[in-house]
């Protein structure tokens, strides 16, 4: 039974996810598709383990580390896409969030996925990928 005290702590806790841009409503699984995945080899010296999918939910795309996500490191990773071996600057998604576990990055609205085929944790002082998860 819902009272008034439980309605305005459910109501306040709608209103911020929605504020945030975050669904607090579950959603259906026509509603989210994986559209690509892989899993992450190290590069450069680098441990880069897990997986990564690409999802669509709705009108927006995100790029999904794994459960099993793990880099041993580096100095300001970031999450970008390439295609064929070759890191494309402009497709920065953000700074690497955790060394480990789960994590999401939005696309762009301007930005497609379609065109790339590899997801990379690039070490943005070096220059160099950290790790690459090519893309099924």
């Amino acid at each position: 039974m819902m009272n008034r005290r439980t309605m305005f702590k459910t109501a306040g806790v709608l209103g911020l996810a929605t504020i945030a841009g975050i669904s607090a409503l579950p959603l259906s699984a026509q509603e989210m598709m994986t559209t690509a995945s892989g899993a992450f080899e190290g590069r450069s010296n680098h441990e880069t383990t897990g997986s990564v999918k690409v999802i669509k939910e709705g009108d927006r795309t995100f790029v999904e580390l794994g459960d099993d996500f793990m880099l041993d490191g580096g100095p300001d990773p970031r999450v970008a896409f390439g295609k064929d071996g070759v890191y494309d600057p402009e497709t920065k998604l953000g700074a690497l969030l955790s060394l480990t576990g789960k994590q999401r990055y939005a696309l762009p609205p301007t930005m497609s996925s379609d065109k790339y085929n590899e997801v990379y944790i690039w070490c943005e002082v070096a220059g160099v990928p950290l790790g690459v998860a090519s893309l099924n």
